[in-house]
Parts: structure tokens; C-alpha cells; sequence
């Protein structure tokens, strides 16, 4: 009967696993797994059990860590308006903070600017460069 505990639990952590995709559960599928073997090998009560299924999942966690962290640390993507960054863009309506204009054409995009330092009045046709991207709005500095 114990040993078919550990069964549906395993079954259990991994429907549940398999349902969230976020790493949520798995820990105490494998934990419930050694307690399976555990117990189907070993004589153990539920104190024991209980202890070899905390214990396993604890062991089985930090072992993941490592690699949790790296997961982490390399999940920044660069999205498509991010590689806009640096590149030339050429004025197509006045920028000037004062009167709220400014606009630019960027590979043939119309995008919304703004200049990097609010007291610049940027002419049309001056060639930009993107600094940074604010939602649909350029930071744009005249190319030197």
C-alpha cells in the first residue's frame, strides 16, 4: 500500500510538472521516486518515508540551482526594436520638445522622437542616431 502511495505521487509531481512547464513540481517527482525505491527496498515507516522524501527533494533541488541561475542570467533576448539602437535615422518633421514635434523615418519606419537632450531643436533632414528606445518613441542624437 505504501509503495503505491509513491506511486501516484510520482505520477502526481509529474502531471503537475508537465501541467505548469515552470520547474514547479519535478523536485518532488524525483524525491518521491527514491522514496518509492526506499521503501520498496527497505522496511520503512511513514516517519522515515516522509524524512527520505524531504530529504530527496531538498538534495534534488539545490543540485539544480547551478543550473536554475544560468537559466536565469541568460534569458534577456533582445527584441527587433532593441537592434535599432545606435543605428541612423533622418529627421522628417522638426524635433523640438518646446512645441512637442519630432519625427523620424528609420528603415522606413515613421517613428515618434525625442531629443536626447531637451533643450535641442533637431531640423528636418538632419541625420540621427537612435540612443534609446522609450515604447514608440525615439531618443535620438544628431550625428556629429
Amino acid at each position: 500500500m505504501r509503495i503505491l502511495f509513491w506511486a501516484l505521487a510520482v505520477v502526481a509531481f509529474v502531471i503537475a510538472e508537465v501541467a505548469t512547464i515552470q520547474l514547479v513540481s519535478i523536485w518532488f517527482a524525483a524525491g518521491a521516486l527514491v522514496t518509492l525505491l526506499m521503501t520498496y527496498f527497505f522496511d520503512l515507516s511513514w516517519i522515515q518515508q516522509l524524512g527520505v522524501f524531504i530529504a530527496a527533494s531538498t538534495v534534488f533541488l539545490l543540485m539544480s540551482l547551478p543550473l536554475i541561475k544560468k537559466r536565469k542570467k541568460n534569458r534577456a533576448v533582445a527584441t527587433n526594436a532593441d537592434l535599432e539602437i545606435g543605428k541612423h535615422a533622418t529627421v522628417i518633421e522638426e524635433i523640438n520638445c518646446d512645441k512637442g514635434t519630432g519625427r523620424v523615418t528609420l528603415g522606413g519606419v515613421n517613428w515618434s522622437a525625442v531629443p536626447e537632450n531637451e533643450n535641442d531643436v533637431i531640423p528636418e533632414g538632419t541625420v540621427v542616431i537612435v540612443k534609446k528606445i522609450m515604447g514608440a518613441k525615439l531618443l535620438v542624437a544628431p550625428e556629429k
